[in-house]
């Protein structure tokens, strides 16, 4: 898996960066303050999990608490799951909560639960995914990500202010516009982070109700 960290040095002026052979994501990064956001250790995994290569705890734990992340777009993407059991160095599920799905509102939501748009299901899936672990604070200190679907931005989130501008900055980190809201750590190096809205680009819309996304494969 691939991970490239770009640190700014200060008194250099410049960002340099290093990667680690493997395949999956990327994450740029510089150095910051520590993320705010709350860290949550879930309880030791049953021993019916041990399995290192299994999502079986996983995907209960997604379904149930995050059932229609899980019933809308994940269980509709075996690739996301193959790829899961076969990395070794963790993974990252950015959960929307229920709060994220009332808030697409319900025609939205019809969309993607027709079959008809299953490939922008999937597609939507797979920016929810990375194959390797990603903390809080890696999240936090990062420029962005590359998950299963494609490439995020991070940023951090600010309050106060007037329409945008002048917010000061909280320690909390968005995803891609959305805000992480907690983070839960899990056995065999899970990660997920809860998120206040589906942080799949808004151009994947655009193709809902049709056969197929142009240029798919």
């Amino acid at each position: 898996m691939k991970i490239v960290l770009g640190f700014l040095f200060a008194f250099l002026g410049m960002a340099t960066a290093f990667q680690t052979n493997g395949g999956g994501s990327t994450l740029t990064a510089f150095h910051r303050p520590m993320s705010k956001t709350k860290t949550t250790l879930f309880q030791q995994a049953p021993e019916e999990y041990a399995d290192v290569t299994s999502t079986a705890y996983l995907e209960e734990i997604l379904a149930a608490n995050y059932p229609q992340l899980m019933q809308l777009l994940l269980s509709k993407n075996d690739g996301i799951w193959k790829a899961l059991r076969k990395s070794n160095q963790g993974y990252t599920i950015f959960a929307p909560n229920a709060q994220a799905f009332a808030d697409l509102g319900e025609k939205k939501v019809e969309q993607l639960a027709d079959p008809r748009n299953l490939e922008t299901a999937e597609k939507v899936a797979s920016y929810h995914v990375i194959a390797e672990a990603v903390t809080a604070d890696q999240l936090f200190a990062s420029g962005g990500v590359i998950t299963m679907g494609g490439e995020i931005p991070i940023g951090r989130s600010t309050t106060g202010g007037f329409f945008g501008i002048g917010g000061q900055e909280d320690g909390g980190v968005t995803v891609n516009g959305a805000n992480v809201v907690e983070t839960f750590v899990l056995d065999g190096g899970g990660v997920i982070h809860e998120v206040d809205k589906l942080i799949s680009p808004q151009v994947l819309w655009r193709y809902v109700d049709q056969l197929r996304i142009p240029g798919s494969s």
